[in-house]
């Protein structure tokens, strides 16, 4: 049998881009598709422009919702609550296009595996008017939790996960909304990659990301790009982000295998260490980023002591 794949969507004043994506979604080659969005407030013409595609569709596949109000992130995280145990999901943002044959891509790695199973691809940066400008890096690999903990490499908007996959998650909604996550798709890595779970990265360009004013994280591929985050590792922010993901991870890391729940108690220790101390911890746990000057450059900022956490 085919999965039920249920798309959920965070939106707020997206009406400029909106009947782009929906239209893109309408246009999947895969049709057993549902649509869950949840609205955080908008104050033009989103809701308006969802509703007349849930009435011009007609048959309860796309529902509305309202968001939480705090951000996309607590509004993904609420909608993945709502998504029933047994279905697939799929983030979605409000304003790129899917490729006709995202969703199918994404079903034909899915479906040859048994556990819990996340598939992610490449994206085609955009401009505004999605004009193409360059295909998103490829990550080879490997993916796992040494990789997670200190880089965010599964785009939310080609992640399409399992039933199974779905219900790990389910469990750590909690913890996370506690924790303030900055990010769901990087919580998504964290939590499925120490689960063990089979995590798959595809190199097509499934969708075209358009970049815009209001682009909650935007591309990384550019030296300016580049420079901003390397400035993150050393002004307190990338330090933040990892004591939120460790304070998500740590209520629920009973659903980790042996061997991650250990990694994940070192890398406490490697939070409350700085200076050569810190360095030689990441080197030993062996974390790493998808490019050697990326791992590279965490191991510096470890050194300088920028990554501790704070009291």
């Amino acid at each position: 049998m085919r999965p039920l794949i249920t798309i959920i969507m965070a939106t707020r004043n997206g009406a400029d881009y909106l009947p782009t994506q929906l239209d893109s979604i309408l246009g999947q080659s895969f049709p057993d598709w549902q649509l869950i969005v949840s609205d955080d407030g908008s104050t033009d013409a989103t809701r308006q422009i969802v509703a007349r595609y849930a009435d011009q569709l007609g048959d309860g596949r796309i529902r509305l919702t309202d968001g939480p109000c705090q951000g996309a992130t607590a509004n993904f995280l609420q909608l993945l609550e709502k998504v029933e145990g047994d279905s697939w999901f799929a983030y979605c943002d409000q304003d790129d296009l899917w490729q006709p044959d995202k969703l199918a891509r994404a079903v034909a790695h899915l479906s040859q595996r048994t556990g819990p199973a996340v598939y992610a691809a490449r994206t085609t940066i955009c401009d505004h008017d999605l004009h193409p400008l360059a295909p998103a890096p490829h990550f080879p690999g490997p993916f796992g939790l040494r990789n997670a903990l200190i880089q965010a490499c599964l785009p939310g908007n080609t992640t399409v996960a399992n039933a199974a996959a779905l219900r790990l998650l389910q469990r750590g909604i909690v913890a996370a909304t506690q924790a303030k996550i900055v990010s769901h798709d990087w919580w998504t890595y964290q939590l499925l990659a120490g689960a063990g779970a089979d995590i798959f990265r595809d190199k097509a360009q499934v969708v075209l990301y358009r970049q815009h004013s209001a682009n909650v994280m935007g591309r990384n591929d550019t030296t300016r790009a580049r420079a901003a985050r390397f400035g993150m590792l050393f002004d307190g922010q990338f330090a933040g982000w990892l004591a939120q993901n460790q304070a998500a991870l740590e209520p629920v890391s009973h659903l980790f295998t042996a061997e991650n729940q250990r990694l994940l108690r070192q890398f406490g220790c490697f939070l409350d260490a700085s200076g050569p101390r810190a360095a030689m911890l990441m080197l030993r746990m062996g974390l790493y980023r998808q490019t050697r000057s990326g791992t590279l450059a965490v191991n510096a900022a470890a050194l300088a002591g920028r990554l501790r956490r704070s009291n």
